[in-house]
């Protein structure tokens, strides 16, 4: 061989060295890229799933605000029925003259429309004596001992509790049995 074909030989060697190592470096920031994108890929999905978390949480909320929106004008109307049924408990006292017959048929006007508005309303009372003393639904203000009743059986029901749709908005104020 001649001193040409070898120097063309080391020269395309030499480029051939070049080459590889370009193309090594280009491979690797090809590597990077393809890491740093799928860095940025997983980002961006966790992203897209907190947001979504988040709009699905407000919409809820939302939800919720619409849903029990009454809630504050029903708890004003429980201490009226409250106080009608006192008046009602008061005047069926036998010592109380015939106009007392015409307040209590008015007042049961009264109280039948409450009724039926807390009907239209999805509002429940709960407690009746006899029940078992539940936390969730009940405070028991006073406790007194009857041998003849269970323990924590409820013995007389102050005010009752409601609830609105499917929330508890005022717990049953009772006496429970302590034995």
């Amino acid at each position: 061989m001649s001193v040409k074909t070898e120097k063309k030989k080391t020269k395309k060697a030499e480029q051939k060295k070049k080459l590889s190592k370009k193309e090594l470096k280009l491979e690797k920031n090809i590597e990077e890229l393809t890491l740093q994108l799928s860095e940025v890929e997983d980002k961006h999905i966790r992203l897209k799933a907190e947001f979504d978390n988040f709009r699905k949480r407000k919409e809820q909320e939302f939800i919720n605000l619409i849903r029990y929106e009454g809630a504050d004008v029903i708890k004003n109307i429980l201490a009226i029925t409250d106080d009608l049924d006192r008046m009602k408990d008061a005047v069926e006292h036998p010592e109380h003259s015939e106009s007392s017959d015409s307040i209590k048929k008015g007042m049961d006007l009264i109280l039948q429309k409450i009724y039926k508005l807390f009907e239209e309303r999805s509002v429940e009372s709960f407690c009746e004596v006899g029940d078992i003393l539940d936390s969730e639904l009940h405070d028991a203000l006073m406790v007194r001992e009857e041998k003849d009743k269970k323990d924590n059986e409820i013995l007389e029901v102050f005010e009752k509790g409601y609830k609105y749709k499917d929330r508890i908005i005022r717990h049953a104020k009772v006496v429970v049995n302590k034995i």
